[in-house]
């Protein structure tokens, strides 16, 4: 099957031949062309590498900071607990991290339509991964132009070397990742050890060979395309976008028209625009777009072209903010509305799911307790004639030390069961049957509501209590 769309172009170019019609072929696809991004230097560019090798940094570092006997962040999964710092959550605490992922969610919306895909440009892991590649690629192969003429030359060796120096470190770069992210899983000081002798199992060499390839393939080699192609937010955020929303943008009334000049020229006097058409802004554009065209979905919003042109303008004498940060009201001669009502709902929404989160997470109890009463049979009647109910009780200390807890009744007078205390290990639960008994003169009613409470011997702050009912037949 043809890869080609059938088109006709239907533009009158003469008057003798208005009537003919050309039949052209246009490719569905656009063959991809390689991005020789240029290095700049400048305000936004040392903002985007400060926050970069912050969370590059982070990311490899957290899993080697102890905490006690274990990670500092650790998921573990055998044992069904995630510690994060001095908190441990269990599988059943899941709607908190739902929860967390909901307000991310939120304070992406919230920032986009504030000042659109900053996130993408300064915090995003294929953006922070992929510009610590091309970093990589600017110290080994040179400048644009030197790398432009080393790939258009032949093979020698200094080629060579240079081409297995950088991919020898992309993989080096990889590779620390891969291990990085596993052992977030499982504990690093334990795994690197492992891995180096062959000791550890085979899914931590699953995954590492997984997140090595990917993050060498995604970083090194797609780049842009994973931006462009497979992003899903590179498509939805113009939903999110207004006229007052910050973007990178061109200022085209005073750029235009552009062109080529000496620096004693001045602009007005000639008839042209401050834009000297030196395509800088499209040389260091990690998208390869160029920003003059106006507000394109394949910007990432990291300002290399801002410092770029701001770099030019020195050199040649004018003002800086040729390409800036604005909105398109601004650009329009109009006043930025920065507070406006969808921002406002984004930020109190927001405000609102963190304060809730904060609190929930401040007022958790580590303790759980289920009790279910047996239902194969309503009650039971004691040889003393007390009637009995049984429940089931399962009992879950999720705090990071071991506790013994004393149960708890209450609800009608007289109540009487096998109440002793049950003790916990830390990050364990236990489980037992308890029966409760009441001499039948108390009953008046066919069923009660009883209350059944768990507290921590050693520390009485620490309770959890739940609700359940006592069958009986009243006198």
């Amino acid at each position: 099957m043809s890869d080609k769309i059938p088109t006709r172009d239907v533009t009158d170019t003469s008057v003798q031949h208005h009537d003919a019609v050309e039949t052209v072929s246009q490719s569905m696809y656009e063959s991809r062309r390689h991005i020789y991004v240029r290095e700049i230097k400048g305000l936004f560019q040392r903002l985007r590498r400060a926050s970069n090798w912050a969370l590059m940094l982070g990311f490899l570092l957290l899993p080697w900071i102890p905490w006690g006997d274990r990670p500092a962040v650790w998921f573990d999964l055998p044992g069904r607990e995630f510690h994060i710092f001095a908190a441990t959550f269990y599988p059943q605490e899941f709607i908190l991290l739902s929860w967390l992922l909901i307000i991310c969610a939120f304070g992406l919306f919230f920032i986009t339509v504030f000042a659109g895909r900053v996130w993408c440009g300064y915090t995003c892991p294929q953006s922070v991964w992929t510009f610590l590649y091309i970093w990589v690629e600017h110290r080994i192969e040179g400048p644009r132009h030197r790398r432009i003429k080393l790939d258009k030359g032949g093979w020698d060796a200094d080629k060579l070397w240079r081409k297995s120096a950088k991919h020898a470190l992309w993989l080096i770069i990889a590779l620390a990742t891969g291990v990085t992210f596993v052992g977030y899983f499982t504990p690093i000081r334990e795994l690197v050890p492992q891995l180096a002798v062959l000791e550890a199992g085979g899914w931590s060499y699953f995954w590492v060979g997984f997140f090595v390839v990917f993050t060498y393939l995604n970083a090194g080699w797609l780049r842009e395309q994973v931006c462009l192609y497979m992003c899903p937010y590179a498509r939805f955020q113009a939903v999110m976008f207004d006229r007052d929303t910050l973007i990178v943008s061109y200022d085209y009334h005073r750029g235009e028209p552009r062109g080529a000049r000496k620096r004693s020229v001045d602009p007005a006097a000639a008839g042209i625009g401050d834009c000297i058409d030196c395509d800088l802004c499209v040389q260091v554009c990690p998208t390869g777009i160029d920003i003059r065209d106006g507000l394109q979905y394949q910007c990432i919003s990291c300002a290399a072209c801002i410092d770029a042109c701001d770099s030019v303008m020195d050199k040649m004498g004018y003002p800086r903010g040729l390409v800036r940060y604005t909105t398109e009201h601004a650009l329009e001669g109009n006043k930025t509305h920065v507070l406006r009502p969808r921002l406002i709902g984004y930020l109190v929404a927001l405000l609102a799911m963190i304060g809730l989160f904060v609190w929930t997470i401040a007022d958790r109890t580590p303790l759980d307790l289920d009790v279910e009463r047996d239902r194969a049979r309503l009650f039971q009647t004691l040889s003393d004639g007390r009637i009995a109910n049984s429940y089931s009780l399962n009992v879950r200390n999720l705090d990071n030390k071991d506790h013994t807890y004393r149960l708890e009744v209450e609800g009608i007078d007289g109540l009487q069961g096998d109440t002793d205390a049950i003790s916990v290990p830390a990050g364990e639960s236990r489980s037992r049957v308890m029966t409760l008994s009441v001499d039948p003169a108390r009953l008046t009613e066919r069923s009660y509501d009883i209350v059944v409470r768990a507290r921590a011997e050693d520390d009485p702050t620490l309770v959890i209590e739940r609700d359940s009912r006592f069958i009986g037949v009243p006198k």
